[in-house]
């Protein structure tokens, strides 16, 4: 039986997000989904190995595991496995593609939470008494996909810690010694949202530091010919034959401190676009 604060939930999982050391230990490793009761929730720590796209979950799998809510984080959608070693996950079912994504879209669009168009009332229910920390977005204009260099080491601890057995199963089960690449660019979505208001958020997601990865073994080490495939998936192909959804989050840190923007895109959602919707659209 569960414990005060403690549940086992079944969680669609759409985040996967790529380690940072701009934020606490902790969240760099998280993941986030959708319950079945249609409500965010953040998961972390997660083991660097389940992260991965060979680790032992995928994105738009239902899994089902033991959650408790974190102490230390006030925004209502943290909870931290209790099993540290994520020992207890279940692998129910992938949602697959087929028909537009329409099973996916069912759960994150139409059964899911609120789809935010105004980012000044994502940045209102931020703030008390709500503290909304993760929502879906859609702007009404992308404007551009850009990117800058970043620092090309970990710096600090962060290397050190990540490296260090049994950081995260504090029952002494399996640890994580392997580090993560660190990702030497920052890409960024700039967009205008219903208001007008334009917006340039950085793209946390693991699946763009995998890509990356990818594109710069298949160019011989080339970082210009890899960011530029990396720029024809997020910009040419979604912009041409996707319909595009921002996964937004906010970090701990820029939260707690009230800025006036702390979220960032912890994910992409691209459905291929549906041209009997899009007519139907156009009559409406």
């Amino acid at each position: 039986m569960a414990t005060l604060g403690q549940d086992r939930k079944r969680v669609l999982i759409t985040v996967k997000a790529y380690p940072l050391p701009s934020r606490s230990y902790d969240e760099l490793v998280c993941t986030a989904g959708i319950t079945e009761d249609g409500e965010w929730v953040r998961i972390y720590p997660v083991p660097f190995r389940f992260l991965d796209t060979e680790g032992k979950y995928s994105k738009y799998q239902w899994v089902e595991l033991d959650l408790k809510e974190r102490e230390d984080d006030f925004r209502p959608e943290s909870y931290s496995p209790v099993d540290t070693g994520l020992n207890d996950i279940q692998i129910i079912k992938s949602l697959d593609t087929n028909n537009h994504w329409k099973a996916r879209k069912d759960v994150i669009l139409d059964d899911g939470p609120k789809v935010y168009t105004s980012k000044s009332q994502l940045i209102e229910d931020s703030k008390e008494p709500k503290h909304i920390s993760l929502a879906t977005f859609k702007p009404s204009k992308f404007i551009d996909f850009e990117w800058e260099e970043d620092e090309r080491e970990w710096q600090g601890n962060f290397q050190k810690n990540i490296q260090q057995k049994d950081l995260f199963d504090e029952r002494g089960g399996e640890g994580d010694t392997d580090v993560v690449n660190k990702l030497p660019y920052k890409f960024y979505y700039k967009f205008e949202d219903e208001d007008g208001k334009t917006s340039r958020l950085m793209i946390e997601d693991w699946e763009i530091g995998a890509l990356y990865w990818n594109c710069l073994r298949r160019a011989d080490g080339n970082e210009k010919k890899a960011l530029r495939q990396v720029r024809k998936k997020y910009w040419d192909e979604f912009m041409s034959k996707k319909e595009l959804y921002l996964f937004l989050g906010t970090t701990l840190q820029w939260h707690r401190r009230k800025a006036t923007n702390p979220f960032v895109i912890i994910g992409v959602f691209y459905p291929t676009i549906d041209p009997q919707e899009n007519q139907a659209t156009l009559f409406q």
